[in-house]
């Protein structure tokens, strides 16, 4: 079997594949003993960076739910959106909502003040209100810091 080296598509003797570690997986690739050692120097170099780096975390984005507010149960500020557009009022596409606006859906919603609407009747076959949004509680897998392994391996 004539191995050919994944970089530089060269066939020789002294092709063979070579696994290494890196940011805590095994990868498997096949190289010529020149490659082999081009790649045990940028290994080293990564390893040598890592080791004087900081990890940085990445911001997570806040969890809380669309409107704090009970006072729009089974609605959400969509529905108070797309309520508001059908009445002419002018609000934004997103962000903040006018309090005036809430309460004048509210006001029209009557069902948004006791309990959640199963048949609000809106008169619109087809229609109901979305369910309220939940909040996301999956934590995220905690990862090991990268870091190339040991030696390379031949």
């Amino acid at each position: 079997m004539i191995l050919v080296d994944d970089l530089d598509h060269s066939e020789g003797d002294d092709v063979a594949r070579r696994e290494f570690p890196l940011l805590n997986r095994t990868f498997a690739i096949d190289l010529s003993d020149a490659n082999q050692q081009r790649l045990s120097e940028a290994l080293a170099f990564i390893e040598e960076v890592l080791e004087n780096a900081r990890e940085v975390k990445q911001a997570s984005r806040s969890k809380k739910a669309a409107d704090t507010s009970p006072r729009l149960r089974g609605y959400t500020l969509t529905d108070v959106r797309e309520w508001a557009r059908e009445q002419g009022l002018d609000v934004p596409a997103r962000g903040k909502m006018a309090d005036e606006v809430i309460e004048q859906f509210v006001a029209a919603h009557p069902a948004t003040e006791d309990a959640a609407p199963e048949d609000a009747g809106s008169g619109d076959a087809g229609e109901s209100p979305a369910e309220p949004a939940e909040a996301a509680s999956a934590e995220s897998s905690a990862k090991a810091s990268p870091r190339v392994e040991a030696a390379v391996g031949v």
